[in-house]
């Protein structure tokens, strides 16, 4: 029996090298940025042409706000006026905006455009973009744990019968499905804190290409670098045999 050709459902994106694309050309790091931004849009038409349903952007870490504080009043103006840009034509493909995030220190400006466009693009169902902003994997898990707490001195969950699918729903979007590609750009090869639940049996996919300079060509040879992997999930490789005969 022929394999059958996989497509990772959800893809995770760290947009990596804005900055060193910048400086290699000699401009601020601001334009890095902006350059980085219509590449995500690119991506996600790529992804919509393969039929991959849910799409994660690593666009504003908890960590960044370590920035200059030059960049990260950049960011955050930079991010409230895409989202407003670009919304309407995501809305239009059919895109799903979700936000991911903790809200402390964040514009309330950036807020306010990343509920505006959730509202806007509710129903849509042909594919789902997480915007991460304000994320962190940390954050997210040590969020889920007081609300646990919280949850166990009001009685209303019981500690002992936790599970995987009931932790779950504490998460920042419990309807998130589990990442099946993890992709990077530009030559680190690290997750730095990104969806750390959600990424523990990903495929990882490494390149040294910084992210302005990220084409589609690019894209289609990490799916298919991806269609090359053996995804087992603690089973053996016979069993995943005997499974698709």
């Amino acid at each position: 029996m022929a394999k059958k050709i996989e497509i990772p459902q959800h893809i995770a994106i760290v947009m990596d090298g804005n900055g060193r694309w910048a400086k290699e050309r000699g401009l601020p790091r601001t334009a890095g940025h902006q350059a980085g931004e219509k590449v995500l849009f690119d991506l996600v038409e790529a992804c919509i042409e393969f039929g991959v349903k849910e799409v994660s952007a690593y666009a504003f870490s908890t960590e960044n706000w370590k920035r200059s504080p030059e960049e990260v009043k950049f960011l955050m103006g930079y991010s409230r006026e895409m989202l407003r840009t670009r919304r309407d034509r995501l809305n239009e493909m059919g895109v799903k905006i979700n936000w991911l995030g903790r809200p402390q220190k964040l514009w309330k400006s950036v807020i306010s455009e990343l509920e505006e466009a959730e509202e806007l693009t509710k129903n849509n169902k042909v594919l789902t973009l997480n915007m991460c902003v304000n994320y962190g994997g940390r954050a997210e898990m040590l969020d889920a744990a007081v609300a646990i707490a919280k949850d166990a001195l009001r009685r209303k969950v019981k500690p002992d019968s936790l599970s995987e699918k009931s932790l779950r729903k504490y998460l920042y979007s419990p309807q998130m499905s589990d990442v099946d590609l993890f992709l990077r750009s530009s030559g680190e090869q690290r997750t730095s804190n990104f969806l750390m639940w959600q990424l523990a049996y990903t495929e990882l996919y490494f390149t040294k290409i910084l992210w302005p300079d990220f084409k589609k060509k690019n894209f289609y040879k990490a799916i298919f670098d991806y269609q090359k992997r053996e995804r087992r999930f603690g089973k053996t490789s016979q069993q995943i045999l005997d499974n698709n005969v």
